[in-house]
């Protein structure tokens, strides 16, 4: 039994398929199946020590982006996309998996074009409330689809998909109470904020915090996860803002949070401030944080903005667009939150209420389902 996943270059994309690995391998032990073979078709691995731990092998296939603009790089990227269908073609064919589940964006066009070719049956799941041009494409042929967000039901026929919600790998469920406060060097009697940039960070996220840095300390502790590429910057900038300030030690920068920082953070902070990629929403949504949505402008994503509007909907969180995000915006809706106990109390909980735990095993389950069918 062989699967092939296949997604974009983004953690958005790639950590919902490691979920689904991992929760492949758990039906598996717990129904005593023979262990499938997985692999991960994609131009980038993205994080070969996550692959290497869920025993999937990554197969190197190259995809070019179709620009929204006009770019030269549309041409050069064309080619790259008529190899990447070619050579998905000849992995394919030898490899002959039983399912190919693709977790849409650009990287995951060519191997679902050759798996359309070669008659393989696809999953595909749709990350974000307004689903890629990709998905929909796909969704026009898929065996079954599932979707994060209701919004995204419009969008793929009725008898098709399945509201399944994003998958998270099994150890970022639970986050890490116990020691986070002295992991972090944090004073568990001061409210923690958590600003999350993501792996990439948000410039116009540090931009705010860091203008509003000295007045927000005074109520709060700042965790900020400012991007690697970010960290020596904001950091700087950070000291000089704090020069001679007694709260100078509330405020803790890094550039990027491990794993294990990731459940600790989640065990401490009582609001995140972040964008809205499906990944974030949900992973906070699993840990119950009330969540300050600042979704990247529409004119550059619309899966943002359509993500952010989706889950404030649930009263899980609250949204400042980007073109309203000032430090004095962003201070009095973090004290609405945490000044007002039943605000945050009602935010974690419908945080909680649209948080699913079981996606990565429904989505294995259908997987492993139709891969047995095809190999009989």
């Amino acid at each position: 039994m062989k699967i092939v996943f296949t997604g974009g270059g983004t953690g958005g994309h790639f950590y919902p398929i490691v979920a689904v690995a991992e929760a492949v391998h758990e039906v598996v032990r717990d129904k005593k199946l023979v262990e499938p073979e997985l692999y991960y078709m994609a131009p980038e691995p993205y994080n070969n020590e996550v692959l290497y731990a869920n025993s999937v092998t990554f197969l190197k296939i190259p995809a070019g982006k179709l620009r929204h603009y006009f770019s030269l790089r549309n041409v050069t990227d064309g080619f790259k996309t008529l190899w990447g269908i070619v050579l998905s073609l000849w992995r394919l064919y030898f490899l002959y998996p039983d399912v190919v589940f693709g977790a849409g964006g650009y990287a995951s066009f060519p191997p679902l074009v050759a798996a359309r070719i070669l008659g393989i049956p696809v999953v595909i799941y749709a990350t974000d409330a307004q689903p890629s041009r990709v998905n929909k494409w796909a969704g026009k042929f898929a065996v079954k689809i599932a979707i994060s967000f209701p919004d995204a039901a419009k969008f793929f026929p009725a008898e098709k998909f399945a509201f399944t919600e994003n998958p998270v790998r099994k150890h970022l469920m639970l986050p890490a109470r116990e020691g986070a406060y002295e992991f972090l060097k944090l004073d568990p009697t001061i409210p923690v904020v958590w600003i999350l940039g993501g792996s990439q960070g948000a410039v116009a996220i540090n931009d705010a915090i860091l203008a509003g840095l000295p007045k927000l300390l005074e109520e709060y502790q700042v965790v900020h996860q400012t991007g690697e590429a970010n960290i020596t910057e904001v950091a700087g900038r950070a000291k000089i803002a704090l020069e001679g300030s007694a709260y100078a030690n509330r405020y803790k920068p890094f550039g990027y949070l491990n794993e294990l920082a990731l459940r600790m953070t989640a065990g401490a902070a009582k609001v995140a401030v972040c964008r809205s990629g499906a990944g974030t929403i949900f992973e906070l949504a699993t840990w119950g944080i009330p969540a300050i949505l600042v979704p990247i402008p529409e004119e550059i994503s619309h899966d943002q903005t359509k993500n952010a509007l989706s889950y404030a909907r649930t009263g899980a969180a609250s949204i400042i667009e980007q073109r309203n995000l000032t430090p004095g915006v962003l201070l009095a809706e973090i004290n609405r939150i945490l000044q007002h106990q039943e605000t945050a109390r009602t935010m974690s909980q419908a945080a909680r209420s649209f948080a699913r735990a079981d996606a990565g095993k429904v989505i294995a389950e259908a997987l492993l389902s139709i891969a047995l069918s095809h190999e009989v």
